[in-house]
């Protein structure tokens, strides 16, 4: 058993090689950039594993005054069926999830378990919530009723997701809370990304490990954000642009929660980015800025 063990091991940091030889050999430039980054990552890591918290308790009556309803619901949940979450999420789902309380939405959680969460988001979004699960156990199949609809099938089959996509062509938010493996998740991200509304919210739950897999991806795709075209504009005014690239133009954050991931698509798409100078008065003068693209 041992030695099996120890081979298991073995064919598991040869296929991590291979997949990094590979990934340098198609992209080398970019291989390069990352290796320089290297030393970054390693010292950002370092003080974060270092950091002393500096954390104090809310005040108790500032705490009562933002009492958090997805939060009393799961609290509150003595019978019935059951939810299972980190209770840290609660905040979360709150900040990006409050601006559809009340309007239309259509909401999908993969993974659908016990079926407690899916009643979750039909209380807290109201009576125009459209719910849909997924799930890869036929069971859950029972879970369907009028008001909510039940697919099964794997998250990591992306014919699936094409099928499903047919079936529901509106989605606004979509929550990961699934298998969890990392390749489950980044299908997942990839075909159902894109076809979130305009200022659709996606979530991918339980990113558990420091750079696990789906967390190196998230923070590959992150990257896109800062990606800058920056020009000075020809005008009387001193002003700097930079055309949004696709990703950004859709794409409002990305965020990192503890074993949470929430990506926000923007409400309408942005086409060029604008850095203005206001104002006579400088503490030195203005000058002609300085663009570079260099890592």
């Amino acid at each position: 058993m041992r030695k099996d063990m120890m081979t298991g091991k073995l064919v598991l940091k040869l296929q991590a090689v291979a997949e990094i030889l590979s990934a340098s050999l198609s992209y080398p430039r970019l291989s390069t950039r990352l290796m320089r980054q290297l030393p970054s990552v390693i010292r950002g890591r370092r003080y974060g594993s270092g950091w002393r918290s500096q954390a104090s308790p809310l005040d108790a009556d500032f705490a009562d005054e933002i009492a958090n309803p997805l939060e009393t619901f799961f609290n509150s949940r003595d019978t019935g069926k059951g939810i299972w979450k980190w209770t840290h999420y609660f905040d979360v789902y709150r900040r990006h999830f409050q601006k559809f309380v009340g309007r239309e939405v259509h909401v999908l959680e993969v993974g659908v378990y016990s079926g407690g969460s899916l009643e979750m988001w039909r209380d807290y979004f109201g009576s125009n919530c459209h719910v849909y699960g997924l799930d890869i156990r036929e069971e859950c199949r029972a879970l369907q009723n009028k008001s909510t609809r039940i697919f099964i099938g794997d998250q990591a089959d992306r014919q699936f997701w094409k099928r499903f996509r047919q079936e529901v062509p509106k989605l606004d938010i979509l929550i990961d809370d699934g298998g969890h493996l990392p390749e489950q998740q980044i299908v997942t991200l990839e075909e159902m990304l894109p076809h979130l509304r305009p200022g659709g919210v996606f979530v991918c739950e339980d990113v558990h490990g420091e750079f696990n897999r789906f967390g190196a991806y998230v923070r590959g795709l992150a990257a896109s954000l800062d990606t800058s075209s920056q020009k000075v504009g020809s005008g009387p005014g001193k002003e700097l642009l930079s055309d949004a690239a696709p990703f950004q133009a859709d794409i409002h954050s990305v965020h990192s929660y503890t074993y949470m991931t929430v990506i926000e698509k923007r409400v309408s798409p942005v086409r060029q980015f604008t850095a203005p100078c206001h104002g006579t008065d400088w503490v030195w003068p203005a000058r002609k800025p300085e663009v570079s693209n260099k890592p």
